[in-house]
């Protein structure tokens, strides 16, 4: 069975060892963007969440963004999982 492991942009900001503050300081956006983008309450595009991954050191498609989030439904559509 493949399975397929997935975590929330908080989980990956917090494993990489920063702070929302920290972490909007390397993006170059406000504090409150990055937690709206852990709450999925606001749209990441997908240069942002490529660079997301680049300062958190994990591959773009094992963040979790939310169900709403077009990039990540994009990325279920893309992917199978065979079991």
């Amino acid at each position: 069975m493949n399975i397929k492991n997935k975590i929330t942009l908080e989980a990956a900001r917090r494993n990489a060892g920063y702070s929302q503050i920290d972490a909007a300081k390397l993006m170059g956006v406000h504090p409150q963007t990055i937690s709206a983008w852990e709450k999925d309450s606001t749209n990441l595009s997908i240069p942002e969440a490529n660079k997301i991954a680049s300062i958190y050191k994990i591959p773009a498609d094992m963040i979790f963004f939310g169900n709403r989030n077009e990039f990540i439904r994009n990325l279920r559509k893309r992917q199978l999982v065979k079991e």
